[in-house]
């Protein structure tokens, strides 16, 4: 099957082009804090009808996540996927050069660090403004998926992170004259692939965010701090360590011990601690309104 004529470029504002990923991160955003707006001003979700979080508070949140999402994700992506960008701080022979870490407009951004971003932002939140931490956690982590879903998205577009090569029928040749390298050739050759975006958007993204939908309208999981974190935790690790067999690893990281992938690395941990939350909030009474 060959890749649709997209164009990563939606239009062009004089010298401004209107990427489909940046937009993409202006939907997640967007709908993510309409979304946990929405959660919050429900009583009824949490126990004795108070949220964690007010409203003008949650705004201010939002602005913090935002900054933690973009900085983590590029400095996650130099650190786990390309630490040159660090060392070319000191070794570059122009500014441009030496700056690209800070140039996210020229792709590279890691799903993980800006979690980890994420993490950092929320805990500095919670403690100034005094309000639990995991509770905290159970506002922000409902939105996530929906971040991954349009980012995923905007992946398959942009002809990036391609599967691996398949005889599948819904596999696709990842090339048309909008995604030519330098050299005029596409980055995936003429193979089919699984478009493992669109697999990652469907698992990571909707189905994802349906689970946690269930969890928190339907089984009140606000009221066991901690649970809603975790099974996003969990559901996102065990989600994508699974895709990283059909999804084409990094090639100078396609060597990596027990043929593991960087993803499947990187995903262990967020499994680990979904569970012990998971565990955790379950073991313990729901709390009464």
């Amino acid at each position: 099957m060959p890749f649709p004529e997209f164009d990563p470029v939606l239009i062009h504002l004089g010298p401004l082009p209107i990427r489909w990923y940046a937009l993409a991160y202006i939907a997640g955003i967007v709908l993510g804090w309409m979304y946990a707006a929405r959660l919050v001003k429900t009583p009824r979700l949490w126990a004795g009808g108070k949220p964690p979080i007010t409203g003008p508070q949650l705004d201010d949140l939002v602005f913090y996540l935002v900054l933690g999402v973009i900085l983590g994700g590029r400095l996650g992506y130099a650190l786990f996927y390309n630490p040159a960008l660090y060392a070319q701080i000191f070794t570059g022979n122009t500014w441009g050069e030496r700056l690209e870490l800070l140039q996210m407009w020229t792709g590279g951004m890691s799903f993980h660090g800006g979690f980890l971003g994420v993490v950092i932002a929320a805990t500095l939140f919670a403690v100034v403004k005094k309000i639990p931490a995991l509770s905290l956690g159970d506002v922000i982590a409902p939105v996530a998926p929906i971040g991954l879903f349009f980012g995923r998205i905007a992946n398959f577009i942009n002809g990036e992170l391609w599967g691996r090569e398949t005889t599948v029928p819904w596999a696709i040749r990842f090339c048309n004259q909008k995604i030519l390298d330098t050299y005029g050739q596409c980055p995936a050759g003429n193979a089919p692939r699984h478009p493992s975006q669109l697999y990652e958007a469907g698992l990571e993204g909707l189905a994802l965010f349906i689970i946690m939908s269930l969890a928190i309208w339907k089984w009140k999981a606000f009221k066991r701090p901690g649970l809603v974190m975790g099974i996003f935790l969990a559901g996102y690790g065990v989600s994508r360590a699974a895709l990283e067999n059909v999804r084409q690893p990094d090639a100078h990281l396609s060597n990596l011990p027990f043929g593991l992938t960087m993803g499947m690395m990187l995903s262990t941990p967020m499994i680990i601690v979904g569970l012990i939350l998971i565990a955790r909030a379950l073991k313990r009474p729901a709390l009464q309104d």
